[in-house]
């Protein structure tokens, strides 16, 4: 039907239920749309009710932080047609609230909206969920606006125009390199050099028993360092295994990541764990003095 106006509708193929102001169309395979019910501003309430429909789907949750109309409604069609279940914010202040009051598996966020911008945005998500991978698609494109953005928490960057399908890899790869659910937390490693321990279900991490709160994107480079036991992994390696095998801003993004982990797990702490192999790469041991 063109509308959904009844609490369920059932036929042979598709399934459809009300929650709060949204309705949504599944087939039997999967959920196909929404249909906003009523007008006006997202609450939380329907953040709540959004939830409660991705939970009976199962599917991956992406939020969406999007002010330009044009924009937005194209990249959210198609992410439902590939099988997510997105929710807009059209503005900055409305996608910080619904992150921290809400659970989702990714956020796709703008750097130019209204309110609060993208960056301040990204600063809040991450502070709330230290693990909640962030891809900041945007039409600033320098060097310079890459690293603020990887320096506000950002796990990706990928500039407009940009491709559907190289969207839907990076996203692909980031959600298989951080997966969180109960099973894993339950099947978690714990790894440790030195005084440094990762619990690999619930990416956790500390030093000297002090937690160390690391971005998704810092904490699959370190635990990949880990898994080394000490081996040198050069860049390509690096970029191959924790970001994608095809994966190329044009940037150092490599180099500034090193540096992150540097600041946050050898700069108060002793040994010194993360090293150079100039020319090479990078290792993680303990070097005697």
């Amino acid at each position: 039907p063109a509308q959904l106006n009844a609490d369920r509708y059932e036929d042979k193929n598709y399934t459809g239920l009300s929650i709060g102001r949204f309705s949504c169309l599944m087939q039997k395979s999967g959920l196909l749309s929404f249909v906003l019910l009523n007008a006006g501003p997202a609450t939380a309430a329907d953040g709540r009710a959004f939830e409660q429909v991705f939970m009976m789907t199962n599917m991956t949750s992406v939020l969406l932080i999007e002010d330009e109309p044009k924009v937005a409604a194209p990249v959210k069609t198609w992410l439902e047609e590939n099988g997510f279940a997105v929710e807009l914010a059209p503005d900055g202040a409305v996608g910080r609230h619904l992150a921290q009051v809400n659970k989702y598996d990714l956020v796709l966020l703008d750097l130019n909206l209204p309110f609060v911008n993208g960056y301040d945005v990204c600063r809040a998500i991450r502070a709330a969920h230290p693990n909640l991978p962030i891809i900041m698609v945007t039409a600033l494109g320098s060097m310079e606006q890459k690293l603020t953005g990887f320096e506000a928490g950002a796990d990706d960057y990928v500039v407009k125009p940009f491709d559907f399908r190289e969207l839907l890899m990076r996203m692909r790869a980031l959600l298989k390199r951080n997966p969180v659910s109960a099973f894993d937390a339950e099947s978690g490693e714990l790894l440790r050099v030195a005084d440094l321990e990762l619990n690999t279900g619930f990416k956790t991490v500390t030093r000297n028993s002090e937690p160390i709160l690391l971005t998704a994107r810092e904490y699959a480079l370190l635990e990949y360092l880990v898994r080394r036991n000490g081996r040198v992994a050069s860049r390509h390696e690096i970029v191959e295994h924790v970001w994608d095998v095809n994966f190329d801003t044009g940037t150092n993004v490599v180099e500034v990541y090193i540096n992150f982990l540097r600041k946050k797990i050898d700069k108060n702490y002793h040994p010194k764990l993360i090293h150079t192999k100039q020319g090479m790469g990078y290792y993680l041991k303990v070097v005697p003095v």
